[in-house]
C-alpha cells in the first residue's frame, strides 16, 4: 500500500468514524468549509469541474462559471457529509430524507414482477436514494462497484453500502453481469450509476452537443432479461431533503441489431440525464473528463493508458 493509499484509507475511515457522530448543523457547516477551501485551491478536480460545467452551460461568463462550481463543491461536499451519516441515520431520517416524483414508474414494475432497471447519472447522493428505496420501499436491490485501491477503502465502501441495504457486486465483467441479469430475471431491482465509462466497451452518445461514452450495461440487462429500464435524476433544494425523479421506462426498440439497440437505448438514457443536469447542473458531481475531446489520446479507451484527472 503506497502513502498516497494509506492516507486516503485514514481520511475515509475518520470520515465515517467521526463525521456520523457530529450533530447535523456542525457536519453542514463542515461541508461547506471543506468545500469553500477546496474551491479556492482550484485543484484538477475542481478546474475539471468547471470545465464540465462550461459543456452544460455553453453561454456562461467565467464568473458565472465559478460560481457554479463553488456551488458544485458545496453540492459534492453535502454529499460525502450525508454518505458519512447515513449509517447513524434512523430510518424515520432516511425516509424523511428523500423526496421523488413518480415513483409509480418503480412499483408498476416491480409488481408486473420483471425486474426493474434503476439507472442514474452523479446528480445529487445516489447512496440516499437507495437507503430510501430498502427503508421507505421495502425492497432490496443489487448495484456494481468499482474497484478501489487500497484493497482495505473498497471494503469500506462495500460494507458501508451493505449496511444500508444494498448487494454489492465487483465491477469484474461478465460475471457482475451475469448476477446482475439472474437478479433481473428472477423480479429483482438493480441500480446503476451510469453516465461514464471510459472503457473500449463503452456506447457513444451525443450529450450536451458533443460525443461522450456511456456504459451498454443498463441496456443490454434490460434487451436480455425484460427488466423494465428507468432513468433517475436527483438534485438538491435548500431544505434538508433530496429531491428526485423517476423518468418513464425507455423502451427496447423493436428492430435493428443488438448493437444499434443498445446505441439506442443508451442515447435515451443520456438524454434523460441531461434534462436532470442541465436543471441542477451545481448537483452534477463530475470531477472526472468524460467528453471524448477532453480525453488525451495517449489515454483514451484502447490505449493502454488511464484518465487520471
Amino acid at each position: 500500500m503506497t502513502v498516497r493509499e494509506r492516507l486516503a484509507d485514514s481520511l475515509y475511515g475518520a470520515g465515517w468514524s467521526t463525521v456520523r457522530r457530529l450533530p447535523e448543523p456542525v457536519a453542514v457547516r463542515l461541508g461547506r468549509t471543506v468545500a469553500d477551501i477546496a474551491w479556492k485551491r482550484r485543484g484538477a478536480g475542481v478546474r475539471r469541474l468547471e470545465g464540465n460545467y462550461a459543456r452544460v452551460r455553453p453561454g456562461a461568463s467565467p464568473d458565472q462559471l465559478a460560481a457554479l462550481s463553488r456551488a458544485g463543491m458545496r453540492s459534492y461536499l453535502r454529499y460525502w457529509m450525508e454518505s458519512f451519516r447515513l449509517p447513524a441515520w434512523s430510518p424515520e431520517r432516511v425516509r424523511d430524507g428523500f423526496d421523488p416524483q413518480d415513483v409509480h414508474h418503480l412499483t408498476d414494475g416491480m409488481a408486473e414482477g420483471r425486474g426493474v432497471i434503476l439507472a442514474l447519472p452523479h446528480l445529487g447522493n445516489w447512496d440516499l436514494a437507495g437507503a430510501w428505496v430498502t427503508t421507505r420501499l421495502g425492497i432490496p436491490f443489487t448495484t456494481v462497484a468499482e474497484r478501489l485501491r487500497p484493497e482495505s477503502l473498497y471494503d469500506r465502501f462495500v460494507a458501508y453500502r451493505e449496511g444500508l441495504g444494498m448487494e454489492v457486486l465487483p465491477h469484474s465483467g461478465g460475471a457482475a453481469f451475469g448476477t446482475l441479469a439472474r437478479r433481473l430475471r428472477a423480479g429483482g431491482l438493480v441500480c446503476l450509476v451510469a453516465d461514464r465509462d471510459l472503457s473500449a466497451s463503452g456506447v457513444e452518445v451525443d450529450f450536451f452537443g458533443e460525443t461522450a461514452r456511456m456504459p451498454a450495461g443498463p441496456a443490454l440487462l434490460a434487451q436480455q432479461t425484460g427488466a423494465a429500464l428507468l432513468p433517475v435524476t436527483l438534485w438538491y433544494d435548500d431544505s434538508p431533503v433530496m429531491r428526485g425523479r423517476v423518468h418513464p421506462p425507455v423502451g427496447v426498440p423493436g428492430d435493428g441489431t443488438r448493437r444499434e439497440r443498445t446505441a439506442v437505448m443508451t442515447q435515451a438514457l443520456a438524454d434523460a440525464f441531461a434534462t436532470g443536469i442541465a436543471d441542477h447542473p451545481e448537483d452534477w458531481h463530475m470531477l472526472q473528463r468524460l467528453w471524448l475531446k477532453d480525453l488525451d489520446p495517449a489515454r483514451a479507451p484502447g490505449t493502454g493508458g488511464r484518465d487520471a484527472s
